[in-house]
């Protein structure tokens, strides 16, 4: 597969291997950065329940701990 890029004058030329091998490494990259994204926010919402239920266990109020974790 050969990759196009933009000359910025509207016309498009096939890239180098070179420039094809990096520009699919970046684009892996950038897949792997939004992913890493993704799971972090997963973690950080499963990490908030998990210690909403934990004040819950301990006996406070569903209020208390909401006022407690500002929601």
């Amino acid at each position: 597969m050969t990759l196009l890029k933009n000359k910025g004058n509207g016309v498009q030329v096939a890239m180098s291997a070179e420039e094809e091998t990096t520009h699919l490494a970046h684009l892996e990259a950038l897949k792997v950065e939004k992913q890493t994204a993704v799971d972090a926010a997963a973690q950080k919402e499963t990490d908030k329940t998990n210690g909403n239920q934990k004040l819950l266990d301990l006996g406070l109020t569903q209020a208390e701990v909401d006022a407690l974790t500002g929601q």
